[in-house]
């Protein structure tokens, strides 16, 4: 049982990162160059009136934030659209009256975003050392945030593919909720400049913490403690697995 489990989730998987890679002018190729324009724009341009940022240059303490934010973007995206996609031609119907557990559908699309969501952090961090060396301080605290990260976003998407009645649906929690998320989440600045009450009010964004632990792992910056930050992602990642489990195993929104 537990090989045909294995076979189930191998073969979803294998669609996910088949599906993107098959269009991979339009999955892989897009964030490299929106990427390149910002380390442009933001690093050489602005960066060089900024000058540095917590004893670091501009360009190297944005970095690992755009990187983060191409990962997000990415892990969320791949699964909001491939899940919803699999739910509009009715395909999803058959994995429901099959006899593979919730769980492993849920890795499956989940693994999905996951490696898309590496691969694109991969690509980009490519792309930055044109512009700047490459500094590492933990490979542990940057692979593990990456997952973790990925991991949630994937999950996220999935919950919007969910409830998604419409491709429209898939676009507006990217547009309203997640990249003002990801602009005020410390990609551009330190939260340290913030005035109290604003440091304090800007604890309520988790992508706070994404940033901050992955910014850790390449400066060895410490704005908000590791502990904090990896529990908080992992709080995250408990409460919507729990929730996108709920939801599939009762058909919510996936039954016609």
């Amino acid at each position: 049982m537990k090989q045909n489990y294995l076979i189930a989730f191998n073969s979803i998987l294998n669609k996910e990162i088949t599906r993107f890679t098959r269009i991979w002018v339009q999955t892989l190729v897009p964030p490299a160059i929106t990427m390149s324009l910002y380390f442009v724009i933001f690093g050489n341009l602005i960066g060089s009136r900024v000058g540095q940022m917590e004893g670091f240059s501009y360009m190297a303490f944005i970095v690992p934030g755009l990187i983060m934010m191409s990962v997000i973007t990415n892990s969320y995206s791949n699964v909001a659209s491939s899940f919803y996609s699999a739910k509009f031609q009715g395909n999803i119907e058959e994995l429901l009256v099959s006899p593979v557990p919730t769980y492993i559908i849920i890795a499956g699309y989940v693994g999905g975003g996951v490696t898309r969501g590496l691969l694109v952090g991969f690509i980009v961090t490519c792309v930055s050392l044109f512009f700047v060396p490459l500094q590492i301080h933990s490979i542990v605290v940057i692979v593990t945030t990456l997952l973790l990260t990925s991991i949630l976003f994937s999950l996220a998407g999935l919950l919007n593919a969910i409830f998604a009645k419409s491709f429209d649906d898939i676009s507006i929690i990217p547009t309203f909720v997640l990249t003002p998320l990801t602009y005020l989440g410390g990609v551009f600045y330190s939260t340290s400049l913030l005035p109290p009450v604003w440091e304090t009010i800007s604890h309520v964004n988790p992508i706070i913490y994404m940033v901050s632990a992955f910014r850790n792992g390449f400066l060895g910056i410490e704005n908000i403690p590791l502990f904090y930050s990896f529990a908080v992602i992992i709080g995250f990642i408990a409460v919507l697995y729990a929730l996108v489990y709920r939801l599939i195993s009762k058909g919510v929104g996936l039954r016609s």
